[in-house]
């Protein structure tokens, strides 16, 4: 154990001496320690052993030593301001900043958040069909904490949840560290991802408290017709389970494809939306998210509301300064920061997607929206691999490209990509991918005989 012993400053002959600090090595018998440690019986609470993110699992357990004769080209981060190519408007931060001027936000808001920023949030996403005021509106600490405050208020210990496969990781997360079973339902990639509606209603029993329903999704930048959504209320209505929609893409959407958020769909399904700045305004580290209640045949009655309310009294709240702004970040935000956001998303899609279509092993999925395209990995042909760890992890150590295992997701033999780098590194990474798949892709015994002859 080091202790440390301090001189005082001094001033000598008009100069400033600064303190010097002396340390010491002093012995500490180990048996002694561990037996302060048993007297005070300090320990870890049960809910942090059992929280675990599966990202982080996976790849701080990875071998990721980049190829120091080439830059690194991370594809494997959700964030869009990582590169700095991707820029939030210049109205959104006038918003911020005549909010700090104001000098009105820098105390503390009503823990579900101001009553005008709801309003503000209520009227932009209010339709005919599921219509908000600012009671139906929880603002939150980002759509990270409305997706916990709504598995939190629907969720007993021992009950379950449906959550997609492949899907984001953080239900499962905050579920497992709650004491609640996550049940994987599948998703199709050669239907765009969309559910497996059968396998969905077979995993439902007595116990299961809600269904998560991510659309458009992260990781596969899938986007459901309106058709299929309808089939997914249906099994909900039939089993009367609510709804967990996460929408936090939901304005990333590519031309040519349409959006519909659930809630104006459902006639009888009582759903928590779940939504925030973080994506759509390119603002992650801004940390504002929000529930939307739609109930409108008071399903919930008042307990879910309250119940809502008081989980969020745990916290007190989003940041004051955003709420603030959130007005007019809603509403002066010009369109055409939205549709150049997403030329760029598409654009860049539809680059990897051409690049990598064509690649011996690959087969990418083209995606609708959000800011992913998952690429499946024919392990067959890649003997040197065992998984989609290993693939992705000699892909850093060759290439110095990162794309994420769908191991993550729970969906192996797939790798994430994020679509949001510049265009001349997307086609870069690209280049790399293609040059390491043709040093390791091995034809089937089957296919070498073909070509023998």
């Amino acid at each position: 154990v080091a202790s440390t012993s301090t001189i005082p400053s001094q001033i000598d002959q008009g100069r400033i001496v600064h303190h010097v600090s002396v340390r010491t090595r002093v012995s500490v018998n180990p048996a002694k320690l561990k037996s302060l440690r048993q007297r005070w019986n300090v320990r870890p609470s049960e809910m942090s052993k059992k929280t675990l993110n599966p990202i982080r699992a996976i790849v701080d357990g990875m071998k990721l030593t980049p190829n120091p004769e080439k830059p690194m080209i991370a594809l494997s981060i959700g964030d869009p301001t990582v590169f700095g190519n991707m820029p939030t408007d210049d109205t959104v931060l006038q918003a911020v900043k005549e909010a700090i001027d104001s000098h009105k936000y820098n105390g503390y808001a009503p823990s579900v958040g101001y009553q005008k920023s709801r309003e503000a949030v209520a009227n932009f996403y209010s339709c005919p069909e599921a219509p908000l005021e600012d009671k139906d509106v929880i603002l939150t600490s980002g759509c990270s904490q409305a997706i916990e405050l709504a598995i939190s208020v629907l969720c007993n210990p021992g009950d379950n949840i449906l959550v997609p496969r492949p899907g984001f990781s953080l239900y499962k997360t905050l579920a497992v560290s709650m004491g609640i079973q996550v049940k994987h339902y599948n998703l199709l990639p050669e239907k765009s991802w969309e559910i497996d509606l059968q396998h969905l209603e077979s995993l439902i029993d007595d116990k299961t408290a809600c269904l998560i329903v991510n659309n458009p999704s992260n990781p596969c930048g899938s986007v459901f017709s309106r058709e299929h959504q309808h089939k997914i209320l249906s099994v909900a209505s039939r089993n009367c389970i609510p709804i967990l929609a996460d929408e936090i893409y939901g304005d990333m959407v590519f031309p040519g494809c349409d959006f519909q958020p659930l809630a104006p769909l459902s006639s009888d399904v009582p759903i928590l939306s779940c939504g925030g700045l973080a994506k759509r305004w390119l603002v992650p580290g801004w940390r504002m998210g929000w529930i939307l209640i739609h109930d409108r045949n008071d399903i919930f009655g008042t307990g879910i509301r309250e119940g809502l309310v008081k989980l969020s009294q745990r916290i007190l709240g989003p940041c004051t300064v955003v709420q603030g702004a959130l007005e007019s970040i809603l509403n002066d935000t010009p369109p055409e920061f939205y549709q150049g956001t997403i030329s760029f998303l598409k654009s860049n899609s539809e680059i990897c997607f051409s690049e990598l279509s064509t690649v011996p092993g690959l087969n990418p999925v083209m995606p609708s929206g959000a800011m992913y395209i998952m690429v499946r990995i024919e392990m067959e042909h890649f003997p040197d691999f065992q998984n989609d760890v290993e693939f992705t992890e000699r892909l850093v150590t060759e290439q110095s490209v990162f794309c994420l295992p769908a191991t993550a997701f729970e969906y192996p033999n797939f790798f994430r990509i994020v679509v949001t780098v510049p265009e001349e590194m997307m086609i870069e990474a690209c280049i790399r991918i293609r040059e390491f798949c043709a040093r390791h892709y091995r034809p089937r015994s089957q296919d070498s005989h073909e070509l023998d002859q």
